[in-house]
């Protein structure tokens, strides 16, 4: 499957690193013109030079901003007008017993991992209705569905998200614009190493400490390994390209496995 988005503009949020690099390249190489997101210029710049250089024909938009304010979403619509591919990935995640999670917590977790990703998608799918085309994601989580003992509000908020997905699936309805959630299991990044150590022995070395997070913290994995992040973009490229015109109001689940159901 040849999959060209020559012509069409897409925005990562949270793409400096993990999941969102590895989609923001993966847009990058269909020919997507991409921008790049993160809160610093000088890791966005970075970021954007990384892909550069793994396609060297890519179109870069570096973005500093923090999505998560309203003047941070503000200047990125004034940047980029109008958007053909929104990918909202932007997320935070942390280990907390239930009981310790303050309010201030709850608000940060829902304001970055939610409400980011609603302000975008109010602002950019109007004109993606107009224009009759549009792709709109969420990168959900296992999360969502089997809420973490150790992070139920980093839980909370991926469940919301894939209600947010559908509730927005409906708003585009019959318009051409597609709208859906991915749901991404235990993923290999940076951020990822640094939890699993905080739940394991940090004197493992990392290939023994990801099996040993995997089976007592996630015994249900089918793949029974962390997943790779390109794994995860190889489905949002997917979503984002005209083969995936009859998918919407969905999640897609790129979990290895790891939710115990047919259905999400």
């Amino acid at each position: 499957m040849l999959i060209d988005l020559t012509g069409k503009t897409a925005l990562v949020t949270g793409s400096t690193q993990g999941i969102g690099a590895a989609i923001a390249t993966g847009l990058a190489r269909a020919g997507a013109r991409v921008a790049v997101n993160g809160r610093t210029a000088s890791t966005v710049e970075e970021a954007a030079e990384r892909i550069r250089s793994e396609a060297p024909q890519a179109d870069v938009v570096p973005l500093a901003a923090d999505v998560a304010t309203e003047d941070g979403a503000a200047h990125v619509t004034e940047v980029l007008p109008d958007l053909d591919i929104l990918v909202n990935n932007l997320g935070v995640f942390g280990s907390r017993p239930a009981l310790e999670i303050t309010d201030a917590e709850w608000r940060r977790y829902f304001e970055v991992n939610v409400l980011a990703a609603v302000r975008l998608t109010r602002a950019y799918l109007p004109g993606m209705k107009a224009r009759s085309w549009g792709r709109v994601q969420y990168v959900a989580s296992d999360s969502a569905i089997v809420t973490p003992v150790e992070m139920i509000h980093y839980g909370m908020t991926k469940t919301a998200l894939l209600a947010v997905s559908r509730g927005f699936a409906k708003e585009a309805a019959g318009s051409g614009v597609t709208v859906n959630s991915v749901i991404a299991g235990p993923t290999h990044t940076g951020g990822v190493e640094d939890f699993v150590y905080e739940l394991v022995d940090r004197d493992l070395p990392w290939p023994e400490a990801q099996r040993e997070f995997m089976r007592l913290h996630r015994p249900q994995s089918l793949l029974q390994r962390l997943i790779e992040p390109e794994e995860i973009a190889n489905m949002v490229v997917y979503l984002s390209s005209p083969y995936a015109s009859a998918t919407t109001g969905g999640a897609i689940r790129v979990d290895g496995g790891y939710v115990d159901a047919i259905l999400p």
